[in-house]
């Protein structure tokens, strides 16, 4: 597989393919989650909250969506999505360096607790955890993770 993508910024026509490709992630990532029974509140959440408040940066190859970031003006990254077939590639940390650049100080986000692969990730990546909450939509423990730049200077 080639690992030649190109990173741009989302344009509207790019809805359908985030929606699938968010769809098919989060599914990957916890199969026993019906994630096509929440599009449609993702897809609201999507256009109401992150398509106005957020940048949002996709990776596509020959034309299709591989992956996408967003991250608003505050530094908080809400999504970094990686297609499956992705995982493991330089993919995700291009991403994340998107968002650094979008948001050099400081990112915060929150990650599933019981998403090991993702926190193992982010720690790689400079992040450390910064407390516990609950995700008000799922119920799940989430776990507040944050980078400054000045750690990874």
């Amino acid at each position: 597989m080639s690992t030649r993508f190109r990173l741009r910024p989302y344009r509207s026509e790019d809805e359908d393919a985030a929606m699938e490709l968010w769809r098919r992630t989060w599914q990957q990532a916890y199969p026993s989650i019906d994630f096509a029974a929440r599009l449609p509140w993702w897809g609201a959440r999507w256009r109401d909250e992150l398509v106005p408040h957020a940048t949002i940066v996709v990776a596509e190859h020959e034309g299709t969506l591989i992956g996408f970031v967003t991250i608003d003006a505050s530094g908080y990254l809400d999504q970094l999505v990686v297609a499956p077939d992705r995982w493991g590639s330089e993919l995700g940390e291009l991403l994340l360096d998107e968002a650094k650049r979008r948001s050099p100080d400081r990112i915060t986000l929150l990650v599933n607790l019981d998403n090991g692969r993702a926190i193992r990730f982010y720690e790689r990546n400079g992040f450390v955890g910064a407390g516990q909450d609950v995700n008000p939509t799922s119920g799940r423990p989430v776990l507040k993770m944050e980078w400054k730049a000045s750690r990874d200077r």
